[in-house]
């Protein structure tokens, strides 16, 4: 191993390298929320970047017992813009997730996009010019968990199952300010002993060991999964006179960037202060590369993606199909075999009836011949 004169060649101005190309180009960066309705998805969205990307939701115009409703997904796109450097923002939201009576089969649409945004980069790279390519592939996945105070649903372990193998998974307890700190600690104790019994895959932030404060704050955020959540972008004033972001009770102001009432600024500082270009990176070097190398090893190159036979929703109706055609034609074949055994009845009846014709007429011709032979000898007496 070479060693470089103490006055250097340069290699440790590298970093700074780096940092006037992400400066320059800026960074795109995708967010996905997922969770039931009316959990603040969209707030917390709209306080975490300081603007309102979309509108609060109307929930009373949404018939929450439908059956059968298929989650949607829409896509917000907005460019923010700080200290000169610039972040191209989506944000992809799932409305209809687990507010119906039948919610079977309702994680399908949110795994399909994120197995066709990874689809659709892959097939991009493959074209000859690649120089204007669409990426929509999320970076991020915030699991909104519902503050029961007892455990994960099994709708909630279903999907993050799911989530967990495809995205960088960050599971978050919605409205925290309605536990009391004991039983918000005792529910994240009881979420956590369910992700690690299930083998659900949840983003863990890398330590560094060669930075020790960064290091501490990584482990710092690893121990405050899942993140207790209160979003607000309203401004109220608390007992002592300050003017901050929370919400108004009777018994004071939950404050949403106090860490003694939620972990909040932790979340923040994952997703934008410290962790974003892990979160990007993790995404093209682990995700993406997962599913382009299972894509590679089943297909041919340049051959499409195989329709989602392991659609469960598909499967059923196949086996639906199925069973019925199976059915029918069980039907068909019973009332043909009764029509032949009734063709068989019918033919033996006749039979048996053209014997006894048959029978009769031997008898009659045996009676004519009698009665010939008895008017020959009449005659011959004369």
């Amino acid at each position: 191993m070479s060693t470089v004169s103490s006055s250097g060649i340069g290699i440790a101005n590298l970093p700074n390298q780096k940092h006037k190309i992400v400066a320059k180009s800026g960074a795109h960066f995708t967010v996905m929320v997922v969770g039931e309705s009316g959990l603040g998805k969209t707030t917390l969205i709209n306080t975490l970047f300081a603007t309102e990307l979309s509108p609060p939701k109307n929930y009373s115009r949404r018939h929450m017992k439908q059956l059968d409703k298929l989650t949607e997904v829409e896509i917000i796109k907005a460019e923010l813009e700080e200290k000169s450097f610039k972040v191209k923002l989506t944000v992809i939201d799932t409305p209809g997730f687990g507010d119906y009576v039948n919610n079977r089969d309702s994680w399908l649409p949110i795994i399909e996009f994120v197995d066709d945004q990874h689809e659709a980069y892959m097939r991009q790279e493959q074209q000859p010019q690649r120089s204007e390519k669409s990426d929509l592939r999320v970076h991020a996945c915030l699991y909104f968990i519902r503050p029961t105070g007892h455990t994960l649903k099994p709708l909630d372990i279903e999907i993050m199952k799911r989530l967990g193998t495809r995205v960088n998974l960050i599971p978050v307890i919605a409205k925290a300010d309605t536990l009391t700190q004991t039983d918000l600690a005792t529910f994240k104790t009881r979420i956590r002993q369910v992700i690690a019994a299930q083998g659900i895959r949840i983003y863990q932030p890398p330590i560094e060991s060669d930075d020790e404060p960064a290091a501490d704050h990584a482990r710092l955020l690893a121990e405050a999964i899942p993140f207790s959540i209160i979003g607000s972008t309203k401004d109220v004033q608390t007992a002592d006179g300050r003017v901050v972001k929370g919400r108004e009770y009777l018994w004071g102001v939950a404050e949403v960037e106090n860490e003694n009432h939620c972990d909040f600024r932790k979340l923040r500082s994952l997703l934008i202060r410290t962790h974003m270009l892990d979160l990007i990176s993790t995404t093209e070097d682990q995700h993406y590369e997962n599913y382009r190398q299972q894509q590679m090893e089943t297909r041919k190159f340049g051959e499409p993606r195989p329709g989602k036979v392991d659609n469960p929703r598909f499967k059923e109706e196949e086996e639906a199909l199925r069973k019925r055609f199976t059915e029918q034609v069980k039907a068909e074949e019973a009332r043909f075999r009764q029509w032949e055994q009734h063709l068989i009845a019918e033919r033996d009846r006749l039979n048996k009836d053209l014997e006894s014709a048959h029978g009769a007429i031997k008898s009659l011709e045996a009676e004519l011949d009698n009665l010939q032979v008895g008017y020959g000898r009449g005659t011959q007496r004369r």
